[in-house]
Formats: structure tokens, C-alpha cells, sequence
């Protein structure tokens, strides 16, 4: 890949970005649009692209470039407007730590060619992404045989690698990442026996569901567990039992299957060791950043987009959340100069009634656009009902939604004049209400 490949020694950026993914590159190219000049994505991996390198199944692009694309070919979109910006990067490099210097942050990288150094720049995008949670925090019983995978590490064996990690599978949740390399171990001619979900619903997305098991035959059992696993070497069989309210297995209603390989699929986990490092403040139901209107965290000149902020559903709008956060970190790098308001009108967004978060977390009015795009996920299954939002008594938004899933991102635009128009209000609620 030919690009403006970073290989001076410079040490001092206007803007540094952490990732390199599909977060990472629609930032800096919205960035360098704005005016930055000055900027690095730093990314440990090999290329550029992140985790859609391996996510080789379509459905990305829908409504960014209204046309049905692969992961790398998504992926390729951005890189190719990355070089056409001539955005300098650093490939095989790690970031160790961000510090703050005053009003500068100190980004400490280490990599083969440099060794370690010290980069001094005036705003940072964490773009780190997200992990898969792993099975020791799952906690299921036997021994720790071979055979036991996350489903992206299936998925990166599979479509990068060239491995087949085994013939006889049973999946363990029903997150997107498990539903598709149920429809893609099928497809490489392993046999898939059930794919089994903790939850009454599932977590992925409706028309992965569809198109990954139904079209597949392949059943899926809601409020089901791994309650034990068989084999010392090698995987041989797992049993699954159902789980009642309190996701306690239920005696009598256990089910053996013969497999050579479990894959988890049990969630995703924001990459923010960094951030926490840093000192920004972390959202005990996200486990991303707390971030305001602007995308920016609880740490002055550092934002946050994509997974490592909150885990997303559909790559575009990761890429557009991320766009955001370049065009917010270049007006903040215009303003470096100037001495920022230190009383502003923060307004914090409670969430209540089965919404469980909404990102933003933080709007300032002053600062805002017209509008501002509340990203939210619920707790459970809702049905014909509203989506309401209230100022004080005053109800300023009701939207009718027709289903809403744990496993689907929701959105809510909010208008500046609703946040205005009340004196002295610290506060606005988001709920579900019954239609």
C-alpha cells in the first residue's frame, strides 16, 4: 500500500489519532477536510483497516455509500481516501501510554524501526476499538481443553489465516460475530449443531438471525448455557441446559452435543485501558468514556469514537460518529489559543424505563449544533411503544417505535431549541413509555 507512510522523526503533532481502523481513518480524513494539517494515525497492526480486514461477509456500506460492500472493501473506501489526503501513519506500532503535559498530552509509542518515543501534540481521537469478552470471565465449568475460541479469533483463523479450527461446532451467544461464523463455518463445511443464547432474546442483529441460522437450519436456544464441557485434550461434547429468571440452570432440562470446537460469542468489551490511564471518566454500563455533544471526554482536547466508546451495531455509523469527532477535534485545535469558558450550561442525560445508556452522556448548548444524534441501546425486547424525552414536567421529544432490541442501536435527534429554551436546566430524561 503506497501512502504518505510516516517515517520522519518529527515528534510534535496538532492531532494524533489511536487506531487505525474504519474509527480511526473516517476521523482523520473528516480532520485533515477541516483544516488539520497536522496529523498521525498510529496503528499496531500490519495495514490499515482494523478488525474489517477479517469481517469478510457484505451488509457494510448501506448507508454510507448506498451499496452492499465487504469488510475490506468498506475498509479500502477509507484507506483510499487516507492516501488521496496524504495522511501520514505509523503501521506495527504501539501505543504505551497518553499523559497530560499542561495543555499538551505526551503520546508514548513504541515500535520496531523507533524504538521508543515520545510524541507531544494538542488533541488526541482514542480510536482503539473494542475486544471479545473471554471465557474465563464466563466462568464455565471442566477443564480447559483445546477447541475454545472466541468467534473472532474463528473468524481471523478462518478468513485470514486459512485454519479450520474444528467440524463439529456448537456456538455459545448469539452476538452478530457468532451468527455470522455460524453461517461461515457452515459454509466451509463444518456442522454447526445449535448456537445457544443466555438471554430470552437475542443479541445480534434481527437480520443476521435471518440470513445466518434460519436460512441455515440452524436452531437457536434463548435463555440457554454451557454448563459443562467435555474432553482433556480436545474438546469432545459440551452439555447446555435452559436457565430460568435468574439465569440458573434448571435441572432436568440438560442437552449433550458431540463437537471438537465451543466458539464465545458473549459480547464485546471497549478498548480503554488507555483512556483510563489517562485519567478520563469511564461509563460503568458502556465501559467507554463519558463524552459531551462534541464527542470530547472528561479529559480536556482528548475525544472518542467507534467501539471504544460504545460497541456499535453497523460500521457506518461508526464512521460517521467518527467523522464528528475529527470535525470537533480540529475546531478545538482552532481554538487552541483562546482561553476556554471555564462556566458553561452542562446538561446531563439520564436515562431511565429500559434505556439503558445514550451516548453523548453530556450536552453543552452553547456548543452544539442544531441538532445533536443520541445514540442509545435498551435492556429488553420493547414493542409498540415511545420513545420519550422530558425537560423538567415537559415532554420535548415522543417518537413511536415499532420494535426495539437489546442487539439493535437506536438513535434520537434533539434540537438546540429544546435545550434552550429552559433557564437553568441541568438536567434532561430519556425513557420508554408504553404507546
Amino acid at each position: 500500500m503506497i501512502g504518505e507512510r510516516d517515517t520522519d522523526m518529527k515528534n510534535t503533532y496538532d492531532l494524533i489519532i489511536v487506531g487505525g481502523g474504519p474509527a480511526g481513518l473516517a476521523a482523520g480524513i473528516q480532520a485533515k477536510k477541516a483544516g488539520v494539517e497536522d496529523l498521525l494515525i498510529l496503528e499496531r497492526d500490519h495495514e490499515l483497516g482494523g478488525i474489517l480486514n477479517q469481517c469478510i461477509h457484505n451488509g457494510f456500506g448501506l448507508h454510507t455509500f448506498k451499496e452492499e460492500l465487504t469488510g475490506p472493501e468498506y475498509a479500502q473506501r477509507y484507506i483510499d481516501q487516507a492516501m488521496e489526503l496524504s495522511i501520514p501513519y505509523k503501521l506495527n506500532t504501539m501505543v504505551l501510554d497518553i499523559a497530560r503535559d499542561g495543555k499538551e498530552k505526551v503520546v508514548t509509542i513504541m515500535n520496531r524501526e523507533e524504538g521508543l518515543v515520545f510524541l507531544r501534540t494538542k488533541a488526541v481521537i482514542l480510536a482503539m476499538g473494542c475486544r471479545e469478552r473471554p471465557r474465563g470471565a464466563l466462568n464455565i465449568p471442566g477443564y480447559r481443553p483445546a477447541g475454545i475460541y472466541t468467534a473472532g479469533t474463528a473468524q481471523r483463523l478462518v478468513n485470514m489465516e486459512g485454519y479450520m479450527p474444528g467440524r463439529e461446532v456448537v456456538i455459545l451467544g448469539s452476538g452478530d460475530i457468532g451468527l455470522i461464523m455460524a453461517r461461515r463455518m457452515t459454509l466451509e463445511g463444518a456442522k454447526v449443531k445449535v448456537v445457544a443464547e443466555l438471554m430470552p432474546y437475542s443479541g445480534g442483529l434481527q437480520r443476521n438471525i435471518v440470513q445466518c441460522l434460519e436460512d441455515f437450519n440452524i436452531p437457536l436456544k434463548l435463555s440457554h448455557t454451557v454448563i459443562d464441557i467435555q474432553g482433556k485434550e480436545r474438546v469432545t461434547g459440551i452439555t447446555i441446559a435452559q436457565v430460568d429468571e435468574n439465569r440458573k440452570p434448571i435441572p432436568g432440562t440438560e442437552e449433550f452435543y458431540s463437537c471438537d470446537t465451543l466458539l464465545l460469542s458473549c459480547g464485546l468489551i471497549p478498548e480503554n485501558e488507555l483512556s483510563s490511564k489517562l485519567g478520563a471518566r469511564l461509563s460503568p454500563v458502556t465501559s467507554g468514556p463519558v463524552v459531551n455533544e462534541s464527542l470530547e471526554t472528561s479529559v480536556e482536547g482528548v475525544f472518542a469514537c467507534g467501539n471504544v466508546l460504545h460497541v456499535h451495531d453497523l460500521v457506518d455509523y461508526v464512521s460517521e460518529e467518527a467523522g464528528r469527532a475529527g470535525i470537533h477535534a480540529a475546531e478545538y485545535i482552532r481554538d487552541w489559543d483562546q482561553e476556554q469558558e471555564k462556566k458553561e450550561n452542562v446538561i446531563r442525560i439520564q436515562t431511565e424505563g429500559g434505556i439503558r445508556y445514550s451516548v453523548p452522556q453530556i450536552i453543552r448548548p452553547d456548543h452544539m449544533e442544531d441538532t445533536v444524534t443520541l445514540r442509545f441501546r435498551v435492556g429488553r425486547v420493547f414493542k409498540d411503544v415511545y420513545v420519550s424525552v422530558y425537560r423538567g414536567g415537559e415532554r420535548i421529544v415522543h417518537k413511536k417505535r415499532k420494535k426495539m432490541a437489546p442487539g439493535e442501536m437506536e438513535q434520537l435527534v434533539l434540537k438546540k431549541s429544546d435545550l434552550t429554551a429552559a433557564e437553568g436546566l441541568d438536567k434532561i430524561v430519556m425513557k420508554v413509555e408504553e404507546a
